[in-house]
């Protein structure tokens, strides 16, 4: 049977518009009887030499500096959202109103209320939708909630989660937009709490309650170049500017079946370089992983008294697509390429899958909390965006 051509638009040529516009390409690859054959139609960056580089790079049709010639260009059905937060809800809207379906980086607002009023307008739009939470496409991360969902663990008790990215450890990193209010919102919290509430909700349930706080240790950078490098780069002694928002970020939280956790993010932090992790435990036992190690997973029992490495192979979810052997590794641009495929594969189907914006606007209501809470400096209750 023939594929279905599906044309995409990307916006936004930085280091994500990239690994977006390569996973496209390779999930027809990796999962060849998928029913749709993703076409990269048009690119867009503010910077128009970069779309021009893209396009050229990654085999798009035409390239663009204006992101709303991506919106209205005939061919593309897929809007990709890889801009600076601060035009996800302009485009967003503007693709909902178009009939595209969405693909939208996380945190997908620069606040809570934004990411509530783009998951209202795509669902009222019916277009669908799917968010990069890429972190739980990991093999033995939907490994270990499928051993979660069957009982292994029991009743859940405790759940500890944190994202610890030394990227911004060095006083000298860049003033990029990810630091200044304007572009992105909030700081870690929308840029890596983001991830750690997506997980800590997909393993152990819903939050209900939380109590926070936040840090700005390092607050004036070395101002960026517009269009160059990421915000993993490294100034030196020129013009220097406020940083908006916070480096770190902390909560206790009380989930709704009952378990009781923490959750914890840094991105000036010595040490970790990337550690996306989690712990959790119940009645019956434990799992722990950690995203610098990637490819295992640690499995406490009753019996072993003890926790027993699993390494990523073939029986579990989706490795088999990279490589046939266990203990092979896979890297963090697979997961994306997982992502992607998971997104394509709810389009075919024509069914909202996970996780959608109805996810992300999950999340916000938790980051809403942990906010309110910074104000408050108490327990403040997970609840509805206005």
């Amino acid at each position: 049977m023939a594929k279905r051509k599906l044309g995409i638009g990307v916006i936004g040529m930085g280091w994500m518009g990239g690994v977006h516009s390569r996973a496209y390409r390779q999930a027809a690859d990796r999962f060849p009887e998928g029913a749709l054959d993703p076409h990269l139609v048009i690119c867009a960056d503010e910077v128009e030499e970069r779309a021009r580089e893209a396009k050229a790079r990654f085999g798009f049709d035409q390239a663009t500096g204006d992101w709303r010639q991506v919106v209205a260009h005939p061919e593309v059905q897929v809007v990709d959202i890889a801009a600076p937060n601060r035009l996800h809800l302009e485009i967003a809207l503007a693709a909902a109103a178009s009939g595209k379906h969405l693909f939208c980086e996380k945190p997908v607002g620069r606040s809570p209320q934004e990411t509530a009023r783009i998951a209202g307008v795509a669902r009222a739009a019916g277009v669908l939708s799917w968010v990069g939470y890429n972190y739980r496409w990991a093999p033995v991360v939907q490994h270990g909630l499928e051993m979660i969902r069957n009982g292994a663990l029991g009743r859940l008790t405790h759940y500890r989660g944190r994202f610890f990215a030394g990227y911004a450890s060095n006083p000298k990193g860049v003033l990029s937009w990810r630091f200044q209010r304007e572009e992105a919102g909030s700081g870690v919290l929308g840029d890596l709490m983001s991830h750690v509430v997506d997980m800590a909700q997909m393993l152990a349930g819903p939050i209900a309650e939380v109590v926070g706080n936040c840090e700005c240790f390092i607050p004036r950078r070395p101002l960026a170049v517009p269009g160059k490098g990421t915000h993993f780069s490294v100034g030196g002694e020129g013009p220097m500017g406020e940083v908006g928002n916070e480096d770190y970020a902390g909560a206790l939280v009380r989930f709704a079946g009952g378990a009781h956790g923490s959750l914890e993010v840094c991105r000036v932090i010595q040490g970790p370089q990337c550690q996306m992790a989690f712990e959790v435990h119940g009645t019956e036992g434990a799992l722990r992983w950690d995203f610098e190690r990637m490819n295992e997973l640690e499995h406490y029992t009753l019996q072993t008294r003890g926790y027993t490495q699993i390494l990523g192979g073939p029986e579990h979810p989706f490795h088999a697509r990279f490589n046939p052997g266990p203990g092979v590794g896979m890297g963090y641009e697979d997961l994306k390429i997982i992502e992607a495929q998971q997104f394509l594969e709810s389009i075919a189907r024509n069914q909202q899958g996970q996780p959608g914006l109805e996810e992300a606007l999950g999340v916000a209501r938790v980051l809403a909390a942990m906010e309110r809470s910074w104000g408050s400096r108490g327990w403040e209750k997970v609840q509805g965006l206005g």
